[in-house]
């Protein structure tokens, strides 16, 4: 039997493929099982930072798994206290904890929210407020905490203590806190599966201004934005705010599952000896691997981050068959004329692989991927339209 058909007889029927196997792949290529070529503007959803199989991940991965591969946090590792530090100086958050995945991340976020608040006025003031249109994880609670009515509605009832705002009204999240139960405002800078819609940044401070008047922690999500994507090391910092804790994953691994949550001055106490854990969390090959990701995002190479969103941009703006351009650094989201799934297999005749995210085309290319391959992406968008 093929891979095609034994993922049918075998794998739960949860992913709409495309209609390619792959085998391999070096930097921004693919290669499918009839050696066919393709330029990778998906990146596994954003977590190949560096591409597939680069050569410093690659080294830092081999060397931990001959080492150490696992052990469990009972016990103190080097390549965890040095990640955790490494995110804290560029961060200037204050503790991390580790787990393995942006949908853990942000349940760790979500708990450390509650207990900050609980330990402070009580076990009435629990209530997260999200944003319409936002996306969180898979969990029962983090798609509790989405804004997304269709992600509900086969799971119900959800985890209580969620409340969805419009993006951009900041007089309803005022509303939402008049009743004295709001514990946190949990926001994406980016809101990537809701379309690839960049807030506005008057806006995002004025969350943060309104948090600082409620004593309400702001969360921010920087699962799919972090680690380099938007041109900063986190979205957040194109804002010029400071969140109060912080969640992270995808592209942190460069292509292994690990997540992050960082804690600041307010909640770096929040938890004590037994509050939280993760058995796989802080592994000590996903730690090694992150490490090699976040030392290498320094000013320079963000730079060249946001050189090659403004070519992207620029190059299709004014192009026929896209009417709108959305997002921030190489998080890119299309609206075409022609349906964005038609698009996108299209692209992939042309030897492009790019994403979706609600009606548009979204491009998270690797951050490292060379000029020639970027210009020659831009082309095959172009004939795919």
């Amino acid at each position: 039997m093929s891979v095609k058909e034994l993922d049918k007889q075998y794998i739960a029927s949860t992913y709409n493929r495309f209609d390619i196997v792959a085998v391999s792949g070096k930097g921004s290529y693919v290669f499918d099982e009839n050696g066919k070529k393709y330029i990778d503007f998906g990146s596994g959803i954003g977590t190949l930072s560096f591409g597939i199989a680069d050569d410093v991940w690659a080294q830092a991965v081999g060397e931990q798994a001959k080492k150490l591969q696992h052990i469990s946090n009972l016990y103190y590792t080097e390549p965890a206290v040095k990640l955790a530090r490494a995110l804290c100086e560029k961060t200037r958050l204050k503790k991390v904890f580790f787990s393995n995945s942006g949908a853990e991340a942000n349940e760790c976020a979500i708990n450390a929210a509650r207990k900050y608040s609980q330990d402070k006025y009580g076990k009435d003031r629990f209530v997260i407020a999200t944003l319409k249109n936002s996306f969180h994880g898979r969990t029962l609670t983090t798609l509790s905490a989405t804004g997304q009515e269709h992600y509900h509605e086969l799971f119900t009832p959800l985890t209580d203590g969620f409340v969805s705002v419009p993006a951009g009204d900041i007089a309803a999240l005022e509303e939402s806190a008049k009743n004295n139960t709001l514990a946190a405002v949990m926001i994406e800078c980016v809101q990537g599966e809701g379309g690839v819609i960049a807030l506005d940044g008057d806006y995002v401070k004025a969350v943060r201004e309104f948090c600082d008047k409620n004593d309400v922690l702001l969360i921010v999500d920087e699962v799919q934005t972090g680690n380099g994507r938007t041109g900063k090391f986190y979205s957040y910092m194109n804002y010029g705010i400071t969140p109060d804790i912080v969640s992270t994953a995808k592209g942190l691994g460069g292509g292994l599952p690990i997540g992050a949550t960082l804690l600041g001055e307010k909640t770096e106490s929040v938890f004590s000896f037994g509050d939280h854990g993760s058995t796989f969390g802080a592994n000590p090959v996903c730690c090694a691997s992150a490490l090699t990701v976040v030392e290498r995002m320094d000013d320079k190479f963000l730079f060249e981050v946001k050189r090659k969103a403004d070519y992207i941009v620029s190059s299709l703006k004014d192009v026929k068959g896209i009417t709108e351009i959305s997002g921030l650094g190489l998080m890119i989201g299309l609206k075409t004329e022609n349906p964005a799934r038609e698009v996108v297999e299209r692209c992939i005749e042309n030897g492009l692989l790019c994403l979706t995210a609600k009606d548009k085309v979204r491009l998270l290319p690797a951050l490292n991927i060379p000029d020639d391959l970027v210009k020659e992406a831009v082309e095959i968008i172009k004939k795919s339209l």
